[in-house]
C-alpha cells in the first residue's frame, strides 16, 4: 500500500481555495445581502404575525434553515464546478496521471469545497445575530451537523460534476431539485404545523432530517428524533462515498 500523499492533497486543496480567494468579497457580500433580505421578508412580514414556533421566536427559528439552504446550494455548486472545470478543459488528465490516489483526489476537491461552504455558513450565522438574539444549546452537535452536511453535499456535488455533460446540467439539480426540497423541508416552518397527510408526505423528503437535526442543535426542538436525523445524514454520506468509489473504479466519464 502506497503512503498517504499529503502534499498532493494539499496541492489540490490550495489550488481550489485560490479560486475562492479571487472572489472572496463577492462570495461574502452575496450571502449577507440574501440573508438580510430573508430576515426582512420572512422575519418581519411573517414574524409579525407568527410570534413563536415551538417556543422560539420566528426570526431565530428560521436561522438554521437559512444556513442549511446556503450550505446545500453552495456545497453543490463549489464541488461540482471544481471537478467539472478540469474535465471541461482537459486538465483532469494531469491530475489522474499524478501520484495521487482516488481517495486523495476526492479529499482535496471535496475538502476545499466543504471549507468554502462552512465559511459561508459561519458568515450567515454571524449576519443572523445582527437581526435576532441567538442561542446554541448544543454547539458541538451544531458543528458536527454542519461538517457532515457540508461534506455530504460537497461529495454529492463532486458526483454531479463528474456526471454533468454541460453547465446546464450543473444547475439542474441545485435549482430544480435541491432548492424546492429545501423549501418543502421545514426550512421556514415546522412540519408539525402541516396537516397530517402533508406531514407524512414531508417525512419522505431527506432534507427534513438534515434541517431538523441542525435546528435541534440550536434550540433542542426537532421535527424528527435527532438520532434519526444523524442516521439519515450518515446514510446519505455513505451512499455518496459508494458512488464516488464506483466512479473511480470504472473510470466513469473521467477516463473517456
Amino acid at each position: 500500500m502506497s503512503p498517504f500523499n499529503g502534499r498532493g492533497v494539499l496541492a489540490i486543496y490550495l489550488f481550489e481555495m485560490s479560486r475562492f480567494k479571487r472572489t472572496f468579497w463577492q462570495s461574502l457580500v452575496a450571502p449577507v445581502i440574501t440573508t438580510s433580505l430573508y430576515f426582512i421578508v420572512f422575519g418581519a412580514a411573517i414574524g409579525s404575525r407568527m410570534k413563536e414556533v415551538d417556543g422560539v421566536s420566528y426570526g431565530a427559528f428560521i436561522v438554521p434553515g437559512l444556513i442549511m439552504l446556503s450550505i446545500f446550494t453552495e456545497s453543490l455548486n463549489n464541488a461540482s464546478f471544481g471537478i467539472y472545470l478540469p474535465r471541461f478543459t482537459g486538465t483532469i488528465y494531469e491530475v489522474l496521471s499524478a501520484p495521487v490516489s482516488p481517495p486523495e483526489m476526492v479529499l482535496g476537491y471535496v475538502g476545499a469545497a466543504a471549507t468554502k461552504s462552512m465559511l459561508l455558513g459561519c458568515v450567515i450565522l454571524a449576519t443572523a445575530t445582527l437581526f435576532v438574539p441567538m442561542k446554541i444549546l448544543h454547539p458541538g452537535w451544531m458543528v458536527a451537523f454542519l461538517v457532515l452536511t457540508a461534506a455530504t453535499f460537497c461529495l454529492f456535488g463532486f458526483i454531479l460534476g463528474v456526471w454533468a455533460d454541460g453547465f446546464e446540467q450543473l444547475q439542474f439539480v441545485p435549482m430544480l431539485v435541491i432548492t424546492p426540497l429545501t423549501f418543502l423541508g421545514g426550512a421556514f416552518y415546522s412540519i408539525d404545523m402541516l396537516p397530517d397527510a402533508w406531514r407524512t408526505f414531508s417525512l419522505f423528503n431527506p432534507v427534513v432530517y438534515l434541517i431538523s437535526g441542525f435546528r435541534w442543535a440550536f434550540y433542542g426542538n426537532a421535527d424528527v428524533a435527532v438520532g434519526v436525523s444523524l442516521a439519515a445524514t450518515l446514510g446519505f454520506l455513505l451512499v455518496c462515498l459508494g458512488v464516488a468509489w464506483w466512479i473511480f473504479r470504472t473510470g466513469y466519464r473521467l477516463k473517456s
